[in-house]
């Protein structure tokens, strides 16, 4: 039977990397992406894929209740997996209702329409239906210098970025104690590789290095972070969709912390090797900063329940999965090109509105 999966955000970061996953894998599952595309939303991520038979995008924000209700009644979804989000800390603190909008509104909306058809019109042909949602590990606050994030850590939101999403997911558990609603959610660590939108650190400073500007760092430098590569990550959420159990919650980490000053020179040494400058070069681009409000110290995560439950650890070590990053961007410098102008942002709104 085929499986449909309404998967929103999927022309983001992460939500491209999913999409891409599950069209490609699952021929006889219908993958429809729902993207507002705003600024971080870019179809060109997808353009290796958006002929395939089993794939459809719609343009629709998820703020949009109306919208998101005529979605669920044309599509009728047999599961969601659920990306869509606001996602900077620093926009948000300059934005914070912008952040309350589609990261808990949006939630919302989509469980509203869930639930209407899954448990008010009880559309159960579905073998397994399913509202995935994927969150943050900046839903718990900060750590000190030891200790982890595990699935049973109280939540401590610092940011309005964190808040938003500490309070979609409660909205997203609530609606399973309350309604029943089939649910999961995932919790994961910072996210870095191909296609990321380049206010982020790693593609930030890689573009930076490439034009020799400067490099900014907050503070002292020493903010302590986890970083998952984003092919692991949508492998993950591969598992977590088709083996996790309903109601669960499962932490998705690399194992591999960084201090953001250790980041950033590693990320140096390695443009200058793969751009055949002298070495030390780049590292002479390094600003230190004035430090934004609210910065979390550390963030680590136990990802030993999805390693345990579904047998996932991440494929690459940091040093690999930065390597591999590097060499997608300065393989695809007409896309880093693109985004950076906003060119991409002109082409494609064109071609939906014909």
């Amino acid at each position: 039977m085929s499986v449909k999966i309404l998967i929103t955000g999927g022309c983001g970061f992460i939500g491209s990397h999913v999409v891409r996953q599950f069209v490609m894998k699952y021929p006889d599952y219908q993958i429809l992406n729902a993207d507002a595309l705003t600024y971080a939303g870019n179809p060109e991520n997808l353009r290796d894929i958006e002929h395939y038979p089993n794939y459809v995008f719609r343009q629709t924000n998820i703020v949009d209740e109306k919208a998101v209700e005529e979605l669920f009644q044309s599509f009728r979804p047999d599961a969601v997996i659920h990306l869509a989000a606001e996602s900077h800390v620093d926009r948000s603190i300059l934005s914070p209702l912008d952040f309350v909008y589609t990261n808990v509104i949006g939630t919302v909306n989509l469980l509203n329409a869930a639930k209407r058809i899954w448990i008010d019109e009880k559309n159960n042909s579905a073998s397994r239906l399913l509202f995935y949602h994927i969150s943050t590990d900046e839903v718990y606050g900060a750590l000190g210098e030891t200790g982890y994030f595990t699935e049973d850590t109280k939540y401590d939101p610092h940011s309005p970025y964190s808040a938003s999403k500490a309070a979609s997911d409660h909205f997203v558990r609530a609606y399973h104690d309350t309604y029943g609603l089939p649910v999961v959610i995932s919790n994961c660590s910072n996210n870095y590789g191909p296609n990321q939108f380049p206010e982020k650190l790693i593609p930030l400073f890689i573009h930076n290095i490439i034009h020799k500007k400067p490099l900014p760092v907050y503070g002292d430098g020493l903010y302590t972070r986890d970083w998952l590569y984003v092919k692991d990550h949508a492998e993950a959420i591969d598992l977590i969709f088709h083996r996790g159990k309903t109601g669960e919650t499962y932490n998705i980490g690399g194992h591999n912390e960084w201090k953001n000053i250790d980041l950033v020179k590693l990320l140096c040494r390695l443009m200058d090797q793969k751009l055949g400058r002298p070495k030390g070069e780049s590292e002479k681009l390094i600003t230190f900063v004035k430090d934004r409000p609210g910065h979390d110290r550390r963030y680590a995560i136990d990802a030993s329940k999805i390693q345990r439950e579904l047998g996932w650890k991440p494929s690459v070590t940091f040093e690999e999965g930065l390597s591999l990053t590097i060499d997608w961007y300065l393989e695809n410098t007409e896309w880093l090109q693109h985004v950076t102008s906003g060119e991409y942002m002109k082409y494609y709104q064109k071609q939906y509105e014909q």
